[in-house]
């Protein structure tokens, strides 16, 4: 089971059940990431979208998400809330997937989510990603479904600014959607840095995680 150390990230993924799963529920973290290493290698995949003009959206929106970034997206066209009837199919998508990447880190959907489809991604990501660290992240929806998250990742003002901004350039056909708003991204944004003595964070349920791996170390035992 690997730690984590955003200093020494090489390769991030980052997995959607929906176009814009990703950018409404990590955006921010995203942003940091690919800003503070030039050239990481983010591999993206989502279960649903894929020749419509959703996926047109979703290439754009990560692009800007991931600025200077190796960055590839896989996008399947699983019917929106019918992942459990598509388990087989998304199940080997996500496996094929796993054979292109060896990442430090994948951000996911989380396991209590009320949506079948972020639920059962986030049940699949380690049933393939066995090794890896995952974390899941936030996103809110009408659904009662919010959990105090275990890890808080702060982002600055500016990120969290940039975040909204893009969110609404590249996302024109959610924009009628009533949650769909400033108030919603950077609200939830503030409680959470709130929470960790900052002024934004995100924040991450962790499947599993390693705090230190102190025995490996250089010198150390």
């Amino acid at each position: 089971m690997r730690g984590l150390r955003p200093e020494a990230l090489d390769e991030l993924v980052l997995l959607g059940a929906h176009c814009d799963d990703i950018a409404i529920g990590a955006g921010g973290t995203v942003l940091t990431l690919c800003r503070a290493r030039p050239g990481l290698r983010v591999r993206g995949f989502v279960l649903s979208g894929a020749d419509t003009a959703r996926e047109d959206e979703e290439r754009a929106a990560l692009a800007a998400f991931c600025p200077g970034a190796d960055l590839t997206v896989t996008i399947l066209d699983v019917p929106d809330g019918r992942l459990p009837a598509h388990w087989d199919r998304a199940k080997e998508a996500l496996e094929q997937f796993r054979r292109t990447c060896e990442p430090d880190l994948v951000l996911c959907t989380t396991r209590h989510d009320d949506h079948q489809d972020h639920r059962g991604l986030a049940r699949l990501a380690p049933t393939v990603f066995r090794d890896h660290l995952i974390l899941g992240y936030e996103i809110l929806k009408a659904e009662p479904d919010l959990a105090q998250p275990a890890v808080l990742w702060p982002v600055e003002a500016d990120v969290v600014d940039e975040k909204v901004r893009l969110l609404h350039e590249h996302y024109p056909s959610q924009k009628a959607r009533h949650w769909f708003d400033e108030e919603t991204f950077r609200g939830l944004a503030r409680v959470r840095g709130v929470q960790c003595g900052r002024r934004y964070a995100e924040g991450f349920h962790p499947t599993r995680m390693i705090v230190s791996d102190v025995a490996a170390a250089p010198g150390v035992g």
